[in-house]
């Protein structure tokens, strides 16, 4: 097995609407997207973003993009009007995703 960062195998964009997070993860090459399917899992995504006081993570996969959506709840600290951070918008946020590592199966 080898494990590598999600950022080898996938970019993301991030998106906001009040205190929920939008991370769109798209795989760089097709052959890896059942990959990520296995290893980017809601609960895997979940315990990523517990610190930051998420409480629930949807996927909805989207195979003919390559693709997942992830709508994370409760994650921005009550959103860009209510939070004290700097992000309150959640854009870096799809930098924290994809530093989780992933196994490749390889070796």
């Amino acid at each position: 097995m080898s494990t590598v960062p999600l950022h080898r195998l996938a970019h993301a964009r991030a998106g906001d609407k009040g205190n929920r997070l939008n991370l769109a993860l798209v795989a760089h090459r097709e052959q890896d997207w059942p990959l990520l399917a296995r290893e980017v899992t809601e609960a895997r995504v979940l315990a990523l973003f517990a610190h930051r006081g998420a409480t629930a993570v949807r996927r909805h996969d989207l195979p003919g993009l390559r693709a997942f959506n992830f709508v994370i709840e409760d994650v921005l600290q009550g959103g860009v009007n209510g939070a004290l951070n700097l992000d309150g918008h959640g854009k870096t946020l799809s930098y924290l995703l994809l530093g989780m590592p992933v196994e490749t199966g390889a070796g």
